[in-house]
């Protein structure tokens, strides 16, 4: 099955490189590039099928009655959440002083995961130095 898949995404890849030849302005340009897209997304997806399907995974570990650490996070991870955040603030400013305000916000959304990340690693470590830690985890 996976070499089926391997030779079905090449032979789609190469169908998208022979279609995009064949694209102008014209309905049978638009068509075409229709079925390059196409050709060229589903190639694609069944070659990394074809290649990945079998990766082997890791025995399962068995599990400890063991609490892992609590671990503070470290001023290197608050370094890395505000430098997160002032380039997004960066590349957000410069889409609206290039492009506009409508760019700008498309842009933000585009950035929203990246943004979220960098608040959450900023958020706890400001949280995590005002909260006391629990020594023993029971509080009385």
């Amino acid at each position: 099955m996976r070499w089926l898949a391997l030779v079905a995404g090449a032979s789609l890849i190469a169908l998208a490189f022979g279609a995009a030849t064949r694209v102008t302005d014209t309905r049978e340009g638009l068509i075409a590039e229709v079925i390059t897209l196409m050709a060229g997304l589903l190639g694609v997806s069944l070659l990394l099928y074809g290649l990945l399907a079998g990766a082997v995974r890791p025995a399962p570990r068995p599990s400890t009655s063991l609490a892992a650490p609590v671990r503070l996070p470290s001023g290197r991870e608050f370094t890395i959440g505000a430098a997160g955040l002032g380039l997004a603030v960066l590349l957000v400013g410069g889409l609206a002083i290039t492009a506009g305000w409508e760019l700008a916000a498309l842009g933000s959304v585009m950035l929203l995961p990246m943004i979220a990340g960098s608040v959450f690693l900023c958020g706890r470590y400001l949280l995590a130095r005002k909260v006391p830690p629990l020594i023993s985890g029971l509080r009385r």
